[in-house]
């Protein structure tokens, strides 16, 4: 990963875009992509096309979703504390005491997510997990009048975005599920020599996943693609208490996944695989026997059908402050999606 592509990823990861405020995060997307793009779109929904060979008869979709998971101001009490609703899955516990920002109109406001102190909780109270409705967020706003000359019903609201390093080339921050894939997805379209490339490729960054899929299902319906493939983190399993036996051995640092199943075209797949090893690019199989919760799931199935490829970054403790993966993946998932964008040819068939 050079310098520039290192310096994409940190900035994409502090910026916010809890779905349906995603546009912070696709204005630096733009930015990135100016001086190699042949065509940058945007659309009504928020989702943004990054072209290369635009005029070429047969089209393939690299789609990563930029939004992360958050929470929205729902209502400020009398004394100037917040309530939110969830934009996203959340496990409410892992939000407590966690250091949280507002994002308004006027910049980011910074706050605290509170509960009860346990010397205060009752027997009863320490066995209940707690409810989201029962957090709150504190701005330190003497009353309700003060919190809302900084804070207004429907401001998003996201972790405090900060990365850190790890050993082993790994980093940890929030929201890595999903700006890796588009990441990856930009990245991979650098990447490409277009002196290799015979078909459109489209990059995506995709809007509205953590909250139904919503901007991959209109995208692939705007882009008409051929052959698509999602770009999204997938459970590692190499830490305690994840079962292989259900999720797979997926571990950190050996490479994107490559996923099998229904969900996903056979030959994408082959190619994939070949693509890997051909340029001797670490990788490793994941299955699914299900449709996956990913944006591979309505672009398969739009128009007409889809054939349809799934690679995932693996990732620890997903949907977390502390979300972990290897930047060692990150980087092999770009060049193994170039190399695939390369190998496609005019007469090359999907139909299984």
């Amino acid at each position: 990963m050079d310098s520039r592509a290192q310096k994409f990823l940190e900035d994409i990861l502090q910026t916010p875009s809890p779905s349906g405020y995603e546009s912070r995060l696709q204005s630096l997307v733009r930015q990135y992509v100016a001086d190699f793009a042949d065509k940058v779109e945007s659309d009504v929904h928020g989702n943004l096309y990054v072209c290369r060979n635009p005029g070429a008869n047969r089209r393939l979709m690299l789609a990563g979703h930029c939004d992360q998971i958050g929470l929205i101001v729902n209502h400020i009490d009398d004394q100037g504390f917040i309530y939110i609703q969830s934009i996203g899955g959340w496990d409410p516990i892992i939000l407590v005491g966690q250091r949280m920002c507002i994002w308004t109109q006027n910049g980011p406001v910074h706050g605290v997510l509170g509960r009860k102190p346990i010397h205060l909780l009752t027997d009863e109270e320490r066995k209940q997990v707690p409810k989201l409705k029962d957090l709150w967020i504190d701005i330190g706003a003497a009353n309700k009048a003060e919190a809302e000359k900084m804070v207004r019903i429907g401001d998003p609201v996201t972790l405090e975005l900060k990365i850190h390093p790890l050993a082993n080339n790994r980093i940890a921050s929030p929201a890595l599920d999903d700006k890796c894939g588009t990441w990856v997805v930009m990245e991979a379209l650098r990447r490409i020599d277009p002196a290799k490339l015979t078909w459109a490729v489209y990059a995506v960054s995709t809007v509205q996943e953590e909250v139904g899929l919503r901007g991959a299902k209109t995208s692939a319906y705007r882009i008409d693609p051929e052959v698509g493939i999602a770009v999204d983190v997938t459970h590692a399993t190499d830490c305690p208490t994840v079962d292989k036996k259900e999720e797979g051995d997926i571990a950190l640092g050996k490479g994107p996944v490559i996923y099998r199943g229904p969900n996903m075209n056979p030959r994408v797949v082959e190619l994939l695989m070949k693509t890997a090893e051909t340029h001797q690019i670490p990788h490793q199989l994941g299955a699914s026997g299900r449709i996956t919760p990913t944006d591979l799931n309505p672009i398969q199935v739009s128009r007409g059908g889809v054939a349809t490829g799934l690679v995932s970054i693996p990732n620890r403790y997903m949907h977390s402050p502390v979300e972990t993966i290897s930047l060692d993946d990150l980087d092999r998932a770009a060049d193994l999606l170039a190399r695939f964008a390369e190998s496609l040819t005019a007469d090359m068939s999907f139909i299984p």
